[in-house]
């Protein structure tokens, strides 16, 4: 069997409905069946109460409707029969004197359990207490056609590759979800088998919900809820659907839809997996006892699945939606922007000090010192700004580096390390022809010793401008621009450092603006080789190490989730299919897997700097391991 590392297709369905017409919504339920298995969903959820429809009011209480629903439910589990899919039903049973509003679960013929709703609203236009009785029940089966089945709000349903557990509608807007024990106990997969009516504002909330209960409990969240064809006499149905995993809504369907609907995704388990393994706050609570019913695999349904229906964005750091990123933007610099006064306060330093090359590094580093001046009331002199020209200096970059120096307002000092250098070359036995690791590392490093001596003299400290994406790598020279007195960017990868220039870009008026646009735009490279004779640049940082949009696709997915190489090229494949070849992005993986080991010792050792995003390097903090370990 191939392996797809743990997605699972699910299917969120509103079928059209006519109220208390068994026979015509069991037909419709099994048409969708049919979609859904040719689609390759897994597991299918309908609304609830869906074969005979939510509205039917007094006429539950009817011998001929609890009688057709009882048929149209064994006519759609035969239905199944042979069928590589797992379908939840709504329907009411009746038990000795109750009436339940339940769940049924069903697989290739038979019903495997049954789950009554236990939280049944009975306020404004909701009276369910009327007709139906909470399934809080010590009743452990009911018998159906087939026999006795599980019942109960304790099922957890076991496939071979994933658990699921089912709550209906009222239960997810009651203070302690079932959901949230279900989960707790093992469930992977929350269905909610819904009759929510809309109402304005409503369905905006309701998906605030559904994307919080998913975060809070590390979960797969798959909601569907009764469509148009309710009865209208007091209320409407939109048919709401969603699939939400772990705080993100991953799909959600068309409503107010007339015909037959349905919204089709991949939940991945594995993902969920990692998030609860690494929360110590998620154990089994062993009050209270869960059953587990564990479902037959038949051909299909615990297959796994490629993830055609999802979406993997090329940057997972930065938000696709706009106004979520621009509130990242600012969050992020707010971070580092706060992160920097308290430091700068906290040491008293008359001084920052700054290298600024005209890269995207410096550039975000300088401008956070800026930020932190303006915050803490100084004036912007008291940031020093050095340019250091070298031998692999571009004019384009320095002279992008002078006119941000001079639009800011700071204070500016340049020094060219070339004759330094040239004497160090001369000390050690260096032939300056020669453009080695010695070459390019002797550079660096008597830019760092510059910029602390400039510290010291000036009663300031250096503000560090390597990210995190060269400190993964390991692009950085040891003891040279791999060390500053703190390291502003040292949460922040190159991607999304580009991102943030660019949006500061547009904040800081028509000058500087057009200066950041160009700086975003220039090729990344540390200019540490000579340029060409019209002084452009000829090292060029992702023709040597690889693209940065795919070394930071790698680090997330790695550091956040810990997932092998396989699954991240994998997904990497799915992400970038347009740019890169499955062969390119294995390349790729392989060079920032080795580096990423190989360079551990310099992150050991790495400077205080504040983690920004959900993933740090910092050895303090979020990534503690051997400098000697190999790659794994």
């Amino acid at each position: 069997m191939k392996n797809n590392f743990g997605f699972v297709r699910v299917a969120a369905a509103v079928p059209e409905l006519k109220v208390a017409d068994c026979r015509f919504n069991a037909d419709r339920i099994k048409e969708q069946i049919d979609e859904a298995v040719e689609a390759g969903v897994q597991v299918v959820s309908f609304p609830e109460l869906s074969v005979t429809g939510y509205t039917c009011a007094d006429l539950f209480f009817t011998q001929q409707l609890q009688q057709n629903a009882l048929e149209s439910l064994q006519d759609i589990a035969q239905y199944t029969v042979n069928k590589p899919i797992i379908v939840l039903v709504g329907a009411p049973i009746k038990v000795d004197n109750n009436l339940y509003n339940c769940a049924f679960v069903i697989t290739d013929g038979e019903v495997i359990g049954a789950v009554p709703k236990v939280n049944l609203p009975n306020t404004g236009e909701f009276y369910e207490k009327r007709w139906f009785t909470p399934g809080r029940t010590n009743i452990p089966m009911i018998e159906l056609w087939d026999g006795d089945v599980p019942f109960g709000a304790d099922l957890l349903f076991m496939t071979r590759n994933f658990c699921f557990g089912i709550e209906i509608c009222e239960d997810l807007w009651s203070p302690l979800p079932p959901s949230t024990q279900l989960a707790i106990q093992g469930a992977e997969i929350i269905f909610n088998l819904s009759s929510s009516n809309c109402l304005t504002g409503k369905h905006a909330f309701r998906r605030q919900m559904i994307t919080q209960q998913s975060a809070r409990v590390h979960c797969g969240y798959v909601y569907t809820s009764s469509g148009v064809g309710e009865s209208t006499t007091d209320v409407v149905f939109s048919g709401s659907t969603y699939i939400a995993e772990n705080g993100k809504l991953l799909d959600e369907g068309r409503r107010f839809v007339s015909e037959s609907s349905m919204v089709i995704c991949e939940l991945d388990i594995e993902r969920l997996r990692t998030d609860r393994q690494r929360n110590t706050n998620f154990t089994t609570d062993q009050v209270g006892h869960y059953r587990k019913i564990n479902v037959a695999p038949i051909d299909g349904t615990d297959r796994s699945v490629s993830p055609v229906h999802r979406h993997f964005r090329t940057n997972p750091f930065i938000p696709a939606n706009e106004s979520e990123s621009k509130m990242f933007c600012e969050d992020a610099l707010a971070i580092q922007t706060s992160a920097l006064a308290r430091r700068w306060s906290h040491t008293k330093a008359q001084t920052v000090v700054v290298g600024v090359s005209g890269g995207l590094d410096s550039t975000l580093a300088l401008l956070v010192a800026v930020l932190a001046a303006d915050r803490l009331g100084y004036e912007r002199t008291r940031v020093l700004g050095v340019t250091m020209p070298g031998f692999g200096t571009s004019s384009r970059t320095y002279q992008n580096a002078l006119m941000l120096l001079s639009s800011l307002g700071v204070t500016q000092r340049e020094i060219s390390i070339v004759p330094a250098v040239l004497q160090h070359f001369e000390d050690i036995g260096q032939n300056p022809d020669v453009h080695d690791l010695t070459y390019e590392n002797s550079q660096a490093r008597e830019r760092t010793q510059i910029l602390m001596d400039l510290a010291n003299k000036t009663n300031g400290f250096v503000l560090g401008t390597g990210d995190m994406s060269e400190l993964a790598l390991g692009w950085a020279t040891y003891n040279g621009d791999h060390m500053s007195m703190y390291g502003i960017n040292a949460g922040i990868p190159k991607t999304v450092v580009r991102y943030l220039v660019a949006y500061l870009a547009d904040k800081f008026g028509d000058e500087i603006g057009a200066v950041l646009r160009d700086i975003v735009d220039t090729p990344v490279s540390p200019e540490l080789l000579p340029t060409d004779a019209d002084g452009n640049i000829t090292q060029v940082t992702e023709n040597e190490v690889g693209p940065y949009e795919l070394h930071d696709f790698f680090m997330y997915y790695f550091l956040r989730y810990g997932f092998t190489r396989e699954k991240i090229a994998y997904m990497a494949s799915f992400a970038f299919e347009d740019k890169y070849s499955e062969q390119e992005i294995g390349h790729w993986l392989d060079i920032f897997l080795k580096r990423f080991f190989r360079n551990q010792y310099k992150r050991s050792c790495m400077p205080d700097g504040p983690k920004v995003l959900a993933v740090s390097l910092s050895p303090r903090g979020d990534w503690r391991m051997p400098s000697d370990v190999d790659v794994i």
